[in-house]
């Protein structure tokens, strides 16, 4: 069995999703949005570029990704 692609376009996006912004955003609009898909997944996009694609999270990936960013384990980002 193959994983599914983890880059997919936002038209992959539940139709008539609801986007959310980070509350982390910043003035400058370097921001993420995300929303949740059919399958419980997280989708996360840049906001600057909606057309430009979508990262597909399970929730257990994006906590492990989540928490790697807190603890300094992923700098670039």
């Amino acid at each position: 069995m193959t994983a599914p692609s983890r880059y997919i376009p936002s038209t992959a996006a539940p139709p008539g999703a609801r986007w959310v912004r980070s509350s982390y955003s910043t003035g400058a609009n370097n921001c993420v949005e995300t929303t949740r898909t059919v399958s419980g997944s997280l989708a996360v996009r840049d906001s600057k570029n909606p057309a430009g694609g979508t990262l597909v999270f399970t929730a257990q990936a994006w906590t492990s990704f989540t928490a790697a960013v807190k603890t300094g384990e992923i700098t670039d980002c």
